[in-house]
């Protein structure tokens, strides 16, 4: 990803840019380029060979920022700390990205509180790593008929995840599986509500 921002009227800004694109020094290929100094002062046109010559007095390097101009814009800067500066942003901007994943848990419509219990403490924990979590309710043979209390379980998982997630795509019947997708909540609500559900308990105790 590549992004240059320039003004001819001040100073140019460089911002983003990625160093494996760039061409320094000799590799520049242009006889004529716009010329930037170090701090940013406009310089104006100048023979390439000149640009170099300035660059080198100046123990720095000439770089290519923007080679779709006419001529390019080429500056004079130290390339080593610039590709250092560069690499520290995009390590900095990845840290930022992050992959959401869908993480499953599975349950079957008959099943025990204890379980139920550690599964939904399951949910929460994926929910606090910024994941979605596809919820399956699978039914067996006979449990078909009965799919009306899967629907009653789903009603229930619905209510216990409001507190740290948003109902994605509600419960749909599919074959011999009910299943529901739920969003997380920002980290912000998550608290919100579950201090409101400490607070909660707290009245019903005291």
């Amino acid at each position: 990803m590549r992004f240059v921002l320039f003004c001819f009227e001040t100073k140019l800004e460089v911002v983003n840019i990625s160093a494996k694109e760039l061409r320094i020094n000799h590799q520049i290929r242009a006889k004529q380029v716009r010329l930037v100094g170090e701090e940013g002062e406009q310089l104006g046109i100048v023979e390439t060979f000149r640009a170099l010559a300035i660059a080198k007095e100046k123990d720095l390097d000439l770089v290519e920022i923007a080679p779709e101009g006419v001529p390019p814009v080429c500056r004079i800067l130290n390339y080593g700390k610039f590709r250092y500066a560069q690499r520290k942003r995009e390590k900095e901007a990845s840290k930022k990205q992050r992959v959401i994943k869908v993480k499953e848990i599975k349950m079957r419509p008959k099943i025990d509180e204890h379980d139920y219990q550690t599964k939904i403490r399951q949910a929460w924990t994926f929910y606090d790593h910024g994941d979605k979590v596809k919820l399956t309710l699978q039914f067996r043979g006979r449990e078909m008929s009965h799919k009306d209390l899967g629907h009653q379980l789903m009603e229930r998982i619905v209510e216990d995840m409001s507190e740290v997630a948003d109902l994605e795509a509600p419960p749909k019947d599919e074959g011999m599986q009910i299943v529901a997708v739920f969003n997380p909540k920002p980290v912000s609500q998550q608290k919100a509500a579950a201090k409101e559900t400490t607070l909660e308990k707290e009245e019903e105790n005291g």
